[in-house]
């Protein structure tokens, strides 16, 4: 009796479970799975330009959206387009490959010399391995901007200040945009066309860095980034060679 009760209750355990077997090749598909789940290491770009005479900012935009449709296959792109009547300043946020797709686009319209649909184009800042967004999303806006000072009056500033200047305001702008998004009601392009005036990027500043030569130019970019590094060694800089004193 005691023998049929140990297999009657032995009949009603669960069946053990199945041990994967495990090897190499398994261990290295669940490392890659792992690897390409993890978040992309994101860069943050900002650029300023001047729009070419008759263009219009509808037709910038678009060109904009044609590369970030390409562009989108490699990660999502946040960021904002702000655009006035003969000004453009673009701050992206990606991966480093849609990042110099946009470099090597904007390459390509700067040698297209008088025709392009940007002209004095600038690249000031590429920020690598940013923590976190500031933008929802990407957004084009057709703002008009302030004009506080004119151009002459910023020759006395370096171009490290007027930079931080931009960045500050950006700031700014990237704060209004996140917490608008929260709001669904506010969270489209109309509210980012009625950005608060003390917002906006003043149009002396756009202007003034899209004419300063110590802001590098996307070809002058692209050169710098694609060129090999070649450090000096001591042995090369110094002269005349030392002597090494004997006893």
């Amino acid at each position: 009796m005691a023998e049929e009760a140990r297999a009657a209750a032995r009949h009603n355990w669960p069946e053990p479970l199945q041990l994967e077997r495990r090897n190499l090749l398994t261990a290295r598909r669940r490392w890659l799975r792992r690897t390409l789940q993890c978040r992309v290491p994101l860069q943050r770009l900002l650029v300023v330009a001047r729009l070419r005479e008759e263009v219009e900012a509808e037709e910038v935009a678009g060109y904009h959206r044609e590369l970030f449709e390409v562009a989108s296959e490699y990660e999502q792109v946040s960021g904002l387009l702000l655009l006035s009547s003969s000004q453009v300043l673009h701050v992206v946020e990606s991966c480093c490959s849609t990042i110099h797709f946009l470099i090597r686009a904007l390459a390509s319209l700067q040698n297209q010399g008088p025709s392009a649909l940007l002209q004095e184009i600038k690249v000031l800042m590429v920020a690598h391995n940013i923590p976190s967004r500031q933008f929802p999303k990407w957004d084009v806006a057709v703002v008009t901007s302030p004009v506080t000072h004119s151009e002459d009056s910023m020759q006395s500033q370096s171009i490290e200040e007027v930079v931080t200047e931009c960045l500050t305001l950006l700031v700014n702008v990237a704060d209004y945009v996140l917490k608008s998004a929260e709001d669904d009601s506010k969270a489209n392009s109309d509210s980012l066309c009625a950005l608060p005036p003390e917002l906006l990027i003043p149009a002396a500043i756009i202007g003034y860095l899209s004419k300063a030569e110590e802001c590098a130019s996307p070809v002058d970019f692209l050169r710098m980034y694609l060129s090999p590094v070649q450090p000096a060694l001591d042995s090369e800089v110094v002269w005349p060679i030392p002597l090494h004193l004997s006893a």
